[in-house]
């Protein structure tokens, strides 16, 4: 089932009556504006706060977490910056816990291998479809990606992927705090970044233990590891928005973030199949644990599907 996404940019009173999310629209006087409008909680995957003056009750948060929603907040640069999400997401989650943090170092390495390898095949098929270009090198790249990629082919081919990517942007580099479309995409990837957060909870592991990143300060580091070859559906889309306004904007108006919030139900090919991408990281983060089990070698990345541009 797909879940629904659910943003809200205006003052609102959000509380649960008879296992919905009930939704009161308040004006500036803090006055209902028009119906109370209702959402099944159990349809809901993600809830966007965007908005100071937003209350929550604890009713509806409890009922959004016991349904393994994600529930995101906003700066007042209506940027995602919060993150809440169940502490319990799996029956056998103790047990998922252990093996995570047993797992050996040549495993981990081999599936940061697999990590890294298919995010450059993804990113040279993105190359592909927006630029028109060969990408041999990108591909070549890809394969000689070693366990834990100690050669950095990641940073190799980024710096040629961002430099063609975004060829027709002066002095275009990918930093958080650069021109834009840097906006876009750091609006996009926190987007991915609590989808993919989400279902490592519901796989029953832990998001904070990494197989690559291993910062003191992040909370998400495996989320940070697992949405990496997913990164590039996002960069996609980022062009297919610049190329549609014809131009950069300096502002994430509310329709841009309506695209962006589309994107756990973008197409992916994951296992031969097109899937929603909100589908598909479920079967990764299976995957993933299925390799800390020791059931598995290999974790399942999808492919950018063709069209996507």
């Amino acid at each position: 089932m797909i879940k629904r996404t659910l943003c809200f940019t205006s003052p609102a009173y959000l509380s649960l009556k008879h296992e919905q999310l009930a939704i009161k629209l308040l004006d500036e006087n803090f006055e209902q504006k028009g119906n109370i409008q209702t959402v099944p909680v159990e349809d809901v995957g993600y809830v966007l706060l965007d908005n100071k003056q937003i209350t929550i009750t604890q009713g509806l948060l409890e009922a959004l977490i016991e349904n393994n929603a994600a529930v995101v907040t906003c700066d007042s640069k209506h940027m995602p910056t919060g993150l809440m999400l169940p502490l319990c997401g799996n029956t056998l989650q103790s047990e998922r816990f252990a093996e995570q943090i047993e797992a050996s170092v040549p495993l981990k390495k081999q599936l940061w291998q697999q990590t890294i390898q298919q995010k450059i095949l993804n990113q040279a098929r993105v190359l592909q479809q927006v630029r028109k270009i060969e990408v041999k090198n990108m591909q070549a790249w890809a394969k000689s990606v070693k366990s834990g990629d100690g050669d950095n082919r990641e940073a190799v081919a980024a710096a040629y992927y961002w430099k063609e990517l975004f060829s027709g942007i002066s002095d275009f580099s990918r930093d958080r705090f650069g021109i834009a479309p840097n906006n876009l995409l750091n609006y996009g990837y926190a987007i991915l970044r609590s989808v993919v957060a989400r279902a490592l909870v519901s796989s029953g592991l832990l998001p904070t233990l990494g197989i690559f990143h291993h910062n003191r300060y992040n909370p998400y580091c495996l989320a940070d590891d697992v949405m990496e070859p997913y990164r590039p559906f996002v960069d996609i889309l980022v062009c297919r928005i610049v190329q549609e306004l014809d131009c950069l904007p300096e502002d994430i108006t509310p329709e841009l973030k309506k695209q962006l919030l589309q994107i756990p139900v973008l197409d992916v090919i994951i296992n031969g199949e097109k899937s929603p991408l909100m589908n598909a990281v479920t079967t990764t983060t299976a995957s993933l644990y299925r390799c800390y089990s020791g059931e598995s070698r290999s974790i399942i990345y999808p492919e950018v599907p063709n069209g996507s541009f």
